[in-house]
């Protein structure tokens, strides 16, 4: 049976209109004669999407008895036996009750595919399982139902519902998402305008690379190697030199003259790991490539023409930016084709965009010979140009010998020399000054075809001419040895350089360090392993035969030494003598990091210090009065003479009460303040229902309607939290509001859900705190506005927020519409059914 095909309607968030869109859609084919079924419809009690519902074709929920309550899903079984051509599947990510024949809803939909009925579908960006974590750092809010990416990935159909940030808050503040009670509290948190704009940015980023890999996997099924200019992508070629802003620039511009354009710029380092070019140029121009919305990136090769086309073609390019030679004329005219004549040759369909520029080369200048000759490479090729030019150089000048010529025979052997010098070094040079002086004495000095000389003087000018060759090979070599070592100090200099640019911009410089380092060396992998074992940072991919090259790194203060771990090749000497550069600034980064440590550690010394000296004041002053109080009731009734009234001694009994009541709440509060700040507090996790928490704490604050004004949802399920600990909390933040709140206002207790947070909402309309002290609120020992000193040790907000975080939700504030303070306490749902049967989310 051929399989049905799958459409997907994404959405950014709740309540964009995908559902809605949906039943339109299943209308729509309904009236072209289409056979249209709802198998599963979630409306969320909105009542335009319950209107489209009326007069679509349905096939009836199954019901699943699940520890006594009624729940009700997708009658899989008959939208079988039914078997429409297209089926309406609302949340895709939905969990299926226990029982089910299948855990989640996608896999429902996977047998309706094979049974070859098409299914239109709906999902949030959120529920996705690749974006699941991105969403809870955006939202705070971590999703428990996902789907797999390829369930997704493999639809035949993704579209993108749409809906700017403020609409779908207007959306919501009309009440057409979610109830009256449950707005205050969305708008406030999930369906805030910066994280609507987010999820909204990762929905359509998300549809954009879903349509790139859907591209470019077609193209390697069908073996397309050819660009298709689907989009402009514009790949900028930077050699860290003055022209490199000129050319972002004008690749930007291309960019921007079509829809969609993406801007690369990328930057060629030799196999070594060294770069050209001046490192603050490069690191300028790659955040100007930021700032104006492109990607720098970095290769690694020592052809460049054949790497930056092999780039450009990964990314599918269609146009390639390059700038004028810097060269001179004569360096062109010496050396052959550059950079520039190599990438139009190889770049096939790419257009390729030579800029001009201001450093473009225009003068007559000699080429600067590089400091590559001690390679092996360089080294055979001297000695190959000494194999072949000798020969060819001796034919030649034998063809023309005669004796008025063995001056320029000399010298021509000489310049033999000298090109072989520069080609390969010193060796080639030597070996080439010998070869040459036997040929001159064999075939220009008399006698000829023989090794002797007649004249002693002609003896002592071949033992010059040798030594001249020698000497010459020699400086050349030399300065081959400085020119490398200069570009090993320059490679040095930018690696430091751009670690320390990585500290500037708040990177940490251990593993700064670590990363350069193995890029600069092109190595496979690099960590610092600590003295204990543990890694201290990593870059790569270490070896898996455990081969590496170690450098102990030790430590300034005198602790243990670290380990540098170097995965790859074996280092040279030259690499040896970066790494050593590299292990002293590691050494110092390590001090750096351990000093830090220590004076963090002596910070959380001085905040106890200060805690205690608060605390030794507290108990100084707060405690004296309650105990004073009860001391001298307690003495008035010993000393009482029998004439004591019942009255007076009542009163007497009364105040001692009070008094000693009061100390044992005081000292309770600090015990658990002292617990609370050496993590050691007690905490006893289980569902627990939050409605009954608020009215018992209403009912110990002896609180009436005239004061609170009580709002619970009613369909809020079980909360995960200590249930005394979760009173006590309540209590404090409480009593706190109506102590601020004006006579005559009632503070506003509700409670809403929003994902797998449930939140209790505290409003008072007081003078309420502003937020450049609202951190003062939490410190022990603070009352804010408040001079009453009866009202205890300042501990109330303190506790409440060390016993909501050891419950793993929070307490912060917020602003009350129209004035005032808002406390909301925040703490995860409990893995239960909620009161009226439905499933937890």
């Amino acid at each position: 049976m051929k399989r049905g095909k799958l459409r997907v309607l994404l959405g950014a968030a709740p309540g964009v209109g995908k559902t809605y869109e949906m039943l339109e859609e299943g209308r729509r084919l309904l009236g072209d004669g289409k056979d249209v079924v709802v198998a599963v419809i979630e409306t969320h009690g909105r009542a335009a999407t319950a209107a489209l519902l009326e007069g679509l074709p349905a096939v009836p929920r199954r019901t699943v008895s699940h520890r006594g309550v009624e729940l009700t899903e997708m009658d899989l079984d008959g939208v079988l036996e039914r078997s429409p051509q297209i089926a309406l599947v609302d949340e895709l990510a939905h969990t299926n009750a226990p029982g089910s024949l299948h855990a989640k809803r996608w896999q429902d939909v996977d047998v309706l595919l094979d049974a070859g009925i098409d299914v239109i579908t709906t999902v949030n960006v959120q529920h996705i399982e690749s974006l699941n974590d991105v969403v809870e750092q955006i939202t705070g809010v971590a999703q428990r139902e996902t789907v797999p990416d390829a369930v997704v990935r493999s639809a035949d159909q993704v579209e993108v519902v749409d809906l700017s940030p403020q609409s779908l808050r207007d959306r919501l503040s009309a009440g057409l998402v979610y109830p009256a009670e449950r707005i205050d509290a969305a708008l406030s948190n999930y369906f805030r305008l910066g994280n609507l704009t987010a999820l909204r940015e990762l929905a359509l980023l998300w549809l954009a690379d879903e349509v790139d890999s859907a591209l470019k996997s077609y193209r390697a099924e069908h073996g397309i190697e050819g660009v298709w200019q689907a989009r402009e992508r514009v790949v900028v070629a930077l050699t860290g030199g003055p022209e490199g802003e000129t050319l972002i620039r004008r690749a930007a511009r291309i960019a921007a003259r079509s829809a969609g354009g993406e801007l690369f710029a990328v930057h060629v380092s030799g196999q070594d790991g060294l770069r050209a070019g001046d490192p603050g140029l490069l690191a300028a121009q790659r955040a100007l490539v930021v700032s104006l919305g492109g990607t720098y990136r970095q290769v690694v090769g020592d052809d460049i023409p054949h790497a930056l086309v092999d780039f450009a073609r990964s990314v599918n390019a269609t146009q390639l930016v390059i700038g004028v030679s810097r060269r001179g004329r004569l360096a062109a005219a010496l050396t052959g084709p550059g950079i520039g004549a190599t990438v139009i040759r190889e770049s096939g369909e790419i257009d390729v965009h030579i800029v001009t520029h201001a450093a473009a080369g225009g003068r007559f200048s000699l080429p600067r010979i590089s400091g590559g000759a001690l390679s092996v490479k360089r080294r055979v090729l001297g000695f190959a140009l000494a194999l072949v030019g000798g020969p060819l150089l001796t034919w030649l000048l034998v063809s023309i010998r005669s004796e008025e010529t063995i001056t320029s025979d000399v010298l021509a052997y000489q310049l033999l020399v000298v090109l072989v010098a520069l080609v390969g070094g010193i060796w080639p040079a030597v070996f080439a000054a010998v070869m040459s002086g036997l040929t001159l004495n064999y075939f220009f000095v008399p006698p000829f075809y023989t090794v002797t000389v007649a004249d002693p003087r002609n003896v002592w000018a071949l033992v010059l001419y040798v030594v001249i060759a020698m000497l010459v090979s020699f400086i050349v070599d030399r300065a081959a040895r400085a020119a490398r070592a200069a570009r090993r100090a320059e490679a040095e200099a930018e690696l430091l350089a751009n670690v320390a640019g990585s500290v500037l911009r708040g990177d940490s410089a251990v593993p700064a360090l670590i990363s350069r380092t193995r890029e600069s060396l092109g190595l496979a992998g690099v960590r610092l392993v600590d003295a204990d074992g543990s890694i201290l940072a990593t870059d790569g991919e270490p070896v898996r035969d455990g081969r590496f090259d170690a450098v102990t790194v030790g430590r300034r203060n005198g602790g243990p030494p670290a380990m540098l771990e170097l995965h790859g090749h074996v280092l040279d000497a030259s690499e040896r003598r970066l790494v050593d550069a590299v292990t002293a600034q590691l050494s110092a980064a390590l001090e750096h990091t351990d000093l830090t440590a220590t004076a963090r550690e002596a910070g959380v010394l001085a905040e106890t210090d200060q805690v205690r000296s608060a605390l030794l004041s507290a108990v100084s002053h707060d405690l004296r009065r309650p105990l004073a109080a009860a001391v001298a009731a307690v003495g008035g009734l010993r000393a009482a003479n029998p004439n004591l009234s019942p009255e007076d001694r009542r009163e007497l009994l009364a105040t001692a009460d009070e008094s000693l009541s009061t100390l044992s709440a005081l000292v309770t509060d600090l015990l658990d303040v002292s617990r609370v700040q050496a993590g050691v507090l007690a905490v006893s996790l289980q569902p627990v229902d939050s409605a009954g928490s608020v009215l018992a704490a209403l009912d110990e604050l002896g609180a009436g309607p005239d004061r609170f004004e009580v709002a619970l949802d009613p369909d809020l399920p079980l909360v995960q939290a200590d249930p005394v600990l979760l009173q006590r909390v309540l209590v404090n933040v409480l009593a706190n509001a109506s102590r601020h709140s004006p006579p005559g206002l009632r503070v506003r207790v509700s409670t809403s859900r929003l994902g797998a947070i449930a939140e209790i909402r505290v409003a008072d309309h007081g003078t309420g705190v502003s937020p450049e002290r609202r951190d003062d609120m939490f410190t022990p020992f603070q009352r804010l506005g408040d001079t009453d000193n009866t009202t205890g040790l300042g501990l109330g907000l303190a506790l409440s927020k060390g016993f909501t975080e050891g419950m793993g939700g929070t307490l912060a504030p917020e602003d009350t519409p129209g004035g005032g303070l808002t406390m909301v306490i925040a703490l995860p749902v409990a893995d239960a059914t909620m009161p009226d049967g439905r499933m937890q989310r």
